[in-house]
């Protein structure tokens, strides 16, 4: 799962029937640093670029939201879909800490 935060909506004017009941979401990708504050003020866009991804949970611009990419963005549907990614989490808030690296003794 990828952190990233929501940057505008996409429109169709023709969509599969499969994606019924969901939309279109322009997320940008956050990066580590970016965690702890994303959700209390707007990050900064990120270096990496946009994507676009089926929403079905209701996020909104300037929402952090969590997700899925390639095979596993279709887990959720019980039928073949053309999907390459979805929004899988809304997050109230955020806590990060990079994990310590232990020194090695050699």
């Amino acid at each position: 799962m990828r952190v990233a935060q929501v940057i505008g909506r996409v429109t169709l004017s023709i969509q599969d029937p499969a994606f019924k009941g969901g939309r279109w979401l322009m997320v940008s990708p956050l990066d580590a640093g970016q965690f702890n504050d994303a959700c209390r003020k707007a990050p900064a866009l990120s270096a990496q670029s946009s994507l676009v991804t089926y929403d079905n949970m209701g996020a909104s611009d300037g929402d952090i939201v969590g997700i899925v990419e390639g095979a596993e963005a279709t887990a959720p549907f019980d039928f073949p879909i053309p999907i390459d990614a979805i929004t899988v989490a809304i997050f109230d808030s955020l806590y990060y800490e990079p994990p310590v690296s232990e020194p090695t003794n050699r």
